[in-house]
């Protein structure tokens, strides 16, 4: 047996024990949602990609259909409304222009530039710098690009937080449950204490569906796989000009901008 096999043995090992103990699958996709099936016991509908990536076409996502994405999402994965802007838990988010590409701003830039607001999210970078920080693994990046978040593992340290140059990450200060308005039976809630973020969808694309955020966007985002040169979204790159955020820190985001 190789080192990999042995490695690939003990996580399944591992995931057949705590099967045993908690008493079922739900109980093991408490710790990462999708992943464990995606990886072990993978669905002949599920959606795969070598490289998962996304582009965000800035001259489709107006103000409402950027509110229709972040709704989506945040129903979808449970992100309570806190109401607190200090406490304030976000998957997807709106930022200007020079916040969401600083370094990038210009005095005569196009006006729909400066004033619409940019719909932004964690960029799963090649080089993701949370990744390398975490010190419980709580947090690392799968063989498609996906960077994903364990939060049975978070041990609230926040270094995560403190590496991200994007600000994607919120930490929960409070027990974030009552503020769920309406919570969804089929994603786990967090508790006090730990660090959350978006995860592209992965329990979506274990089960053969598109992120939420891309099914509610109207066509302003488009999701894909970066490898495959006949996917829509290769097609989207290479017929159009697109940014990314602050590419000089060379983290490589997968989150493109049409402009």
């Amino acid at each position: 047996m190789t080192d990999i096999d042995r490695r690939e043995f003990l996580k399944i090992a591992g995931v057949s024990t705590v099967v045993g103990l908690l008493g079922g699958w739900k109980a093991v996709e408490l710790l990462a949602p999708g992943e464990l099936e995606a990886k072990y016991f993978p669905k002949p509908e599920a959606l795969t990609a070598k490289r998962w990536a996304m582009v965000v076409d800035t001259r489709k996502m107006d103000g409402e259909t950027a509110k229709k994405c972040i709704e989506v999402c945040h129903r979808i994965h449970n992100v309570p409304d806190i109401g607190d802007p200090k406490r304030e838990i976000k998957w997807i988010w709106l930022e200007p222009f020079e916040n969401a590409f600083p370094g990038q701003l210009q005095e005569y830039l196009a006006e729909p530039l400066k004033e619409n607001p940019f719909i932004v999210l964690c960029n799963h970078c090649d080089n993701p710098p949370c990744v390398r920080v975490c010190p419980t693994k709580a947090t690392w990046k799968r063989e498609d690009g996906i960077v994903m978040m364990d939060q049975h593992r978070c041990i609230g340290c926040r270094f995560c937080m403190a590496a991200c140059p994007f600000g994607s990450r919120s930490f929960n200060w409070g027990d974030p449950r009552p503020f769920i308005k309406k919570r969804n039976p089929e994603y786990p809630t967090r508790e006090k204490g730990v660090v959350e973020k978006c995860n592209f969808c992965a329990e979506r694309l274990a089960k053969g569906l598109m992120p939420g955020c891309v099914e509610a966007s109207d066509g302003a985002l488009v999701f894909g796989d970066l490898a495959a040169s006949e996917s829509e979204v290769r097609k989207v790159l290479g017929q159009h000009f697109t940014i990314k955020r602050k590419p000089y820190l060379g983290t490589n985001p997968q989150v493109y901008y049409r402009v």
